[in-house]
């Protein structure tokens, strides 16, 4: 079982890596990898308190998959973002990979997320808000991009309050 222990931390050089495509040969052990993506994010709730979302790089699996869990589960694989638009808005980010701190940033408005599903069927998305704003951070992971490197400027940081 996989907790918030497994989650890399800000610092393990595994987290500015660049992931590999999820190849149709893999599709038997996305099922696997999800499972240990949903485990790691509920124990994080549980002890932080938040969580829609993880990318596989977070716990070592440096591939393009993540996993949200919203009104329904998403497995999210081989990702692509179009239509990005041209309005952004700033808010204050929080990342499994330092449950403490939050980092100011500014992401697009609304965005199409192209992907593959874990039956490895083409799906589209169109979101707007908060749900782009959380597409963006996960896609960043599997780029190797952290929020911290997004921060709007050298104060925008602080840590959480208990």
């Amino acid at each position: 079982m996989k907790t918030i222990h497994d989650i890399l931390k800000l610092g393990d050089s595994r987290l500015y890596e660049i992931c590999e495509p999820v190849i149709k040969d893999e599709l038997a052990l996305v099922p696997g990898w999800v499972q240990q993506l949903h485990e790691a994010m509920e124990d994080i709730r549980k002890v932080y308190g938040f969580g829609r979302g993880i990318a596989a790089p977070q716990l070592g699996i440096m591939k393009r998959l993540f996993y949200l869990n919203l009104d329904r589960r998403y497995v999210i694989l081989n990702p692509e973002l179009k239509n990005l638009s041209d309005e952004k808005f700033e808010l204050w980010d929080d990342c499994m990979s330092f449950p403490n701190l939050l980092v100011k940033v500014a992401r697009h408005e609304s965005l199409t997320l192209d992907y593959l599903d874990e039956n490895w069927k083409k799906q589209s998305l169109h979101v707007t808000g908060a749900l782009s704003e959380l597409i963006q951070h996960e896609y960043d992971h599997l780029d190797g991009i952290l929020c911290t490197m997004r921060a709007i400027d050298g104060k925008s940081f602080k840590l959480k309050t208990l």
